[in-house]
C-alpha cells in the first residue's frame, strides 16, 4: 500500500511536469505543421513567459489573470516578430538555412537579455502567487498549485482544440498544412496563418512559462533550453505536426523523468529522456501517434 501510494504520487509529479512540457511541446508541432520548420528559438520564447510574469507579479503587482492574458499577448507578439524579421525571409531557403537562422535566434535571444539590467543570467526567485495548500487523500497528496496547473492546461489544451477544429482559423491552419499551394488557391491567406500559429503557440509558451514559474519558484535566462529540447522530443515522440501527439509526448517526457529521478537516480533523468526518444524512432520513427509512410 505505502509502494502503491508512492506511486500515485510520482505520477500526480510527472503530470505537473509534463503539462508544462505538453504546453511548449503544442508551439513545436503547430509550427512544423504549417511551415515544416523546428523552431529552436521556442523554448526561449518559454523563458520570456516566465519572466514577463515575473515582471508583471513584482513590479506592477497585477493580479494573476491579468499576468496570463498580458504574458500570451508579450510573448505571442514576439513569436510574430521572430517569424516576419528571422524565417519569413528565408522561407524558399533551403531547410538547413531555417534550421541555423532557428539556432541564431535562440542564441541571440538568450544572450541579449543575459546582458540587460531587467534581466540576469544568475537564478532568481519567481514570487508565490498564493500560498500552498496541500490536500491528502487516502493513496496521494495534491496541491493546489497542481491543481492550478493541470486546471490552466486542460483549458488551454480545449481552447486549442476548439479553434483548431471548430472554427475557420482552424481549417485555414489544417489547410495550410496539408498543402500550402493548394490552399493559396482556395483563398487563404498563407501569410497571416503560419503568423498567427505562431502567435498562438508562442502564447501557449508564455502560459507554460508561468505555470513552471509557480511550480519551480526559480527561473533565469537559460532556463528555456533543456524545457526546450525536451518538449521538442515530446513533439517528436508523439508524432511531429499532431496536436495530441505532442500532449501525450509531453505528459510521457514528464512522468518518466519524475520516475527516473524518484526510483533511480536524478543523474539520470535527462539521459533517459534521449534514450526513449531513441527507443521509439528505431521502432516508429513517425512517433507514437505518426503515420507511417508509404515506399514509392
Amino acid at each position: 500500500m505505502e509502494f502503491l501510494s508512492y506511486l500515485l504520487q510520482q505520477c500526480i509529479n510527472g503530470l505537473q511536469l509534463g503539462s508544462v512540457y505538453a504546453l511548449i511541446a503544442l508551439g513545436y508541432t503547430m509550427v512544423y505543421g504549417v511551415l515544416r520548420l523546428i523552431n529552436f528559438a521556442h523554448g526561449d520564447i518559454f523563458m520570456l513567459g516566465a519572466f514577463t510574469g515575473f515582471f508583471l507579479i513584482t513590479k506592477f503587482h497585477l493580479p494573476i489573470y491579468l499576468v496570463f492574458i498580458l504574458t500570451m499577448l508579450t510573448t505571442g507578439f514576439v513569436g510574430y516578430l521572430i517569424e516576419k524579421i528571422a524565417y519569413k525571409p528565408l522561407r524558399g531557403a533551403p531547410r538547413i538555412s531555417l534550421l541555423i537562422t532557428a539556432v541564431g535566434v535562440s542564441l541571440f535571444i538568450e544572450y541579449l537579455f543575459s546582458m540587460n539590467a531587467l534581466f540576469t543570467p544568475n537564478y532568481i526567485g519567481f514570487p508565490r502567487v498564493f500560498s500552498v495548500v496541500t490536500y491528502d487523500f487516502p493513496l496521494f497528496s495534491i496541491t493546489n498549485i497542481q491543481l492550478v496547473i493541470f486546471t490552466i492546461t486542460s483549458v488551454s489544451l480545449i481552447l486549442l482544440y476548439l479553434l483548431i477544429y471548430k472554427t475557420k482559423y482552424g481549417r485555414a491552419m489544417r489547410a495550410v498544412s496539408f498543402d500550402h499551394e493548394t490552399a493559396s488557391l482556395m483563398g487563404i491567406n498563407i501569410d497571416w496563418i503560419i503568423s498567427f500559429t505562431f502567435f498562438t503557440g508562442a502564447s501557449l509558451a508564455g502560459i507554460g512559462g508561468i505555470l513552471y514559474g509557480i511550480a519551480y519558484p526559480q527561473i533565469n535566462v537559460f532556463m528555456g533550453i533543456m524545457p526546450g529540447i525536451k518538449s521538442f522530443i515530446a513533439a517528436v515522440l508523439g508524432g511531429i505536426g499532431i496536436i495530441h501527439g505532442a500532449v501525450i509526448g509531453g505528459l510521457l517526457i514528464g512522468i518518466s523523468e519524475v520516475f527516473v529521478s524518484a526510483f533511480i537516480s536524478s543523474t539520470f533523468r535527462d539521459g533517459i529522456i534521449f534514450f526513449i526518444l531513441l527507443f521509439v524512432l528505431l521502432l516508429k520513427p513517425s512517433g507514437i501517434l505518426g503515420k507511417k509512410l508509404e515506399k514509392v
